[in-house]
């Protein structure tokens, strides 16, 4: 089986990208001369991927004209939270309504996503298939660029588990479907409402990453990775 739809989440302020996010939003920097938006949008044109939606707020007519001009067959609709910032899981459960029983992919496009990620992507997809539980893409601290990072989970038999100490970084790709969100009687909400929920339950899968890892969360962080003589 093939996962047919997917979800960007392109609605955040960008406010530790500040002053590059004044007039720009985050998902439109540019990194070896594509977008952060564009890089998130092609890993999943490349896997087979044929509706994605993305929420937008800041500066969100600048995404738009992004979409609208960003040339292919697949198609790509905004879900809206000009008004009202969703958070995370929020803006999940609203944008990916019309998908209805089929599971999705989200992908955070803050993570310099590459086709060095496509073997992986499409592993996710089988552990998904396979143990039948919402699954998200691992990787150990020892491979962040940036060596911040305190870990969020751990990681053991493709079972995620959250601990004291914790070893894996989510790197921002997940594969859930609209039941799993369900649950939750409100509108905004983070991700990691659905998370612990799953956690307790046994119900949260994983799959270790093995790329080095880029995430442009801070000014400083895009800095250093844009001025990188190479990209490994």
């Amino acid at each position: 089986m093939k996962i047919k739809h997917g979800m960007i989440l392109a609605a955040g302020l960008g406010k530790r990208m500040q002053p590059l996010t004044n007039k720009k939003p985050k998902p439109l920097l540019e990194i070896r001369g594509s977008t952060l938006l564009e890089r998130a949008i092609n890993l999943l044109i490349n896997h087979g991927v044929e509706e994605i939606t993305v929420n937008i707020h800041h500066l969100a007519n600048q995404i738009e004209k992004f979409i609208s001009d960003f040339k292919s067959e697949v198609k790509i609709k905004m879900s809206n939270e000009q008004d009202l910032l969703l958070n995370t899981g929020g803006g999940v459960k609203k944008g990916t309504k019309e998908f209805k029983d089929y599971p999705f992919f989200v992908i955070n496009p803050d993570t310099l996503w590459s086709n060095k990620y496509s073997e992986e992507i499409q592993s996710l997809e089988k552990v998904y298939f396979t143990n039948k539980r919402p699954s998200l893409l691992m990787v150990k601290k020892e491979l962040s660029f940036d060596n911040s990072f305190k870990g969020d989970f751990n990681l053991k038999n493709n079972l995620i588990s959250k601990d004291e100490q914790n070893q894996y970084i989510f790197t921002g790709l997940q594969i859930m479907k609209n039941d799993h969100l369900a649950f939750i009687n409100k509108n905004i909400f983070p991700m990691n409402e659905v998370w612990t929920k799953l956690i307790n339950e046994n119900n949260l899968g994983g799959l270790e990453s093995n790329q080095k890892f880029y995430h442009l969360n801070t000014l400083e962080m895009f800095e250093k990775i844009s001025s990188l003589s190479s990209i490994d």
